[in-house]
C-alpha cells in the first residue's frame, strides 16, 4: 500500500494492477492529479545526452518521490498550455522533456532509465506483464512466462513479485478481475458471462475471488460503480 500526498508524485514503470481512492478532498481544496504516459523513446534520448549516468538496477516497478519546485514548476508551464492550444504541439514536447528530465535526476531516476533499456530486468518482466495482459483470459504457466521474459523460472518469480508485489500467477488473477470489473461497470453484462469470458472456469470461484478483491460481490460493486459515475 502506498500513500502519497501534495507535492509528492507516484512513478509506475510497469502496468501493474492496482486500486487508488482519494482520501482527503474538500470542495475548498480538491483533489487534483496531473498524469503523464512515459515515452521510452524520450527517455532513451535524454539518457544518450545525459551520458556518463550510472545506472542502477530498480527494485520495484514504482514508488512515491517528492516532487521539488523545478518539477512543479514544469508540471505547472504544461498545465497552462491548456489554455492556449495553438501552441500545445511544439511547447508540450519540450516540457514533457525537461518533467521526465527531472524524473531522471531525482530518487526514482534508476526506475525510468529501465524503462528505456531493451535488456534490463524491468523491461524483460514489462514483455512478460505484456504477455499476461493480452492473454490473460488463457491458461498460463510460470515456464511459458519465464519463457517471454527469457529468464529461469526461479529468478523470474522472484523479479517479477519484486517488479509488481504479487506473484505471477497472482498477478493474471487480479489483472482477469480488473478486466470482469471494467465489463461488469461500463457493458451491464451477467456475472457468469463475465467470468467465463476472463478465463474464470467457475463462476462462484470468481465471485469468491472477486469480493474478496473488491470487497463485495460482482453485482452489487459493478451497480455501485454505476450509481458514483452517474453522479459525477
Amino acid at each position: 500500500m502506498l500513500e502519497y500526498g501534495p507535492g509528492e508524485c507516484l512513478v509506475v514503470a510497469a502496468e501493474v494492477a492496482a486500486m487508488g481512492q482519494v482520501i482527503e478532498a474538500t470542495s475548498a481544496e480538491p483533489f487534483l492529479c496531473l498524469n503523464l504516459l512515459l515515452d521510452p523513446a524520450v527517455i532513451s534520448t535524454l539518457l544518450h545526452d545525459m551520458d556518463g549516468l550510472t545506472q542502477a538496477a530498480a527494485r520495484s516497478g514504482y514508488g512515491v518521490t517528492q516532487a521539488g519546485p523545478p518539477l512543479l514548476e514544469a508540471w505547472r508551464r504544461l498545465a497552462e498550455l491548456l489554455d492556449r492550444p495553438d501552441e500545445v504541439h511544439v511547447m508540450s514536447r519540450h516540457v514533457e522533456q525537461e518533467l521526465i528530465f527531472r524524473l531522471l535526476m531525482g530518487r526514482q531516476g534508476n526506475l525510468l532509465r529501465q524503462i528505456s533499456a531493451t535488456d534490463s530486468s524491468l523491461s524483460r518482466i514489462r514483455r512478460a506483464m505484456a504477455f499476461v495482459r493480452q492473454r490473460h483470459a488463457d491458461r498460463l504457466t510460470v515456464n511459458a512466462m519465464a519463457s517471454v521474459a527469457g529468464m529461469s523460472v526461479s529468478v523470474f518469480h522472484r523479479r517479477f513479485k519484486a517488479v509488481s508485489g504479487l506473484s505471477p500467477l497472482q498477478y493474471q488473477k487480479h489483472v482477469r478481475l480488473h478486466e470482469a470489473r471494467r465489463r461488469l461497470t461500463t457493458e451491464q453484462l451477467e456475472s457468469a458471462a463475465v467470468a467465463y469470458a476472463v478465463g474464470y472456469e467457475s463462476a462462484s470461484q470468481f465471485s469468491r475471488e472477486y469480493k474478496r478483491l473488491f470487497g463485495a460481490p460482482p453485482r452489487r460493486d459493478a451497480d455501485a460503480l454505476r450509481k458514483i459515475m452517474i453522479q459525477e
